[in-house]
């Protein structure tokens, strides 16, 4: 709540939350029977337009695809570093060691290209 940093803000957001629980505690003397009426209502909509969110905003097959792909690749490309990260012989603290290391370039195989749009290229306005 990035809002509520302001006091003034604070204070009318306060106030509101003040008159509103004024209102239902005066809705629930007069006419219990309607408040309840009234919140099944509210929850009934609250739940229709949940329903309707969800359903309509399903991603379409082929981004469940391309997640698929994904989550294939990921898996399959950290089964391959983990079985290179445990193959490896335990280190040695030595001066010598530590300079062989340094000079050894690392290994980047568990990274996975994903390819893109390579040949199309970009419509740019000369000035």
């Amino acid at each position: 709540m990035a809002f509520l940093k302001n006091k003034t803000s604070f204070y009318i957001v306060l106030g509101l939350i003040f008159l509103a629980a004024i209102g239902l505690v005066s809705s629930l003397v007069k006419d219990p029977g309607g408040l309840i009426k009234m919140l099944a209502g509210m929850a009934l909509i609250v739940a229709v337009i949940f329903f309707l969110i969800n359903r309509f905003s399903q991603a379409s097959p082929s981004q469940n695809h391309e997640q698929r792909a994904f989550k294939k690749a990921a898996k399959r490309s950290k089964k391959r570093y983990h079985s290179k990260e445990s193959s490896s012989p335990p280190k040695r603290s030595s001066i010598g060691s530590l300079s062989a290391a340094r000079k050894k370039r690392k290994d980047a195989s568990h990274l996975t290209v994903i390819e893109g749009k390579k040949g199309k290229k970009k419509n740019r306005a000369s000035f």
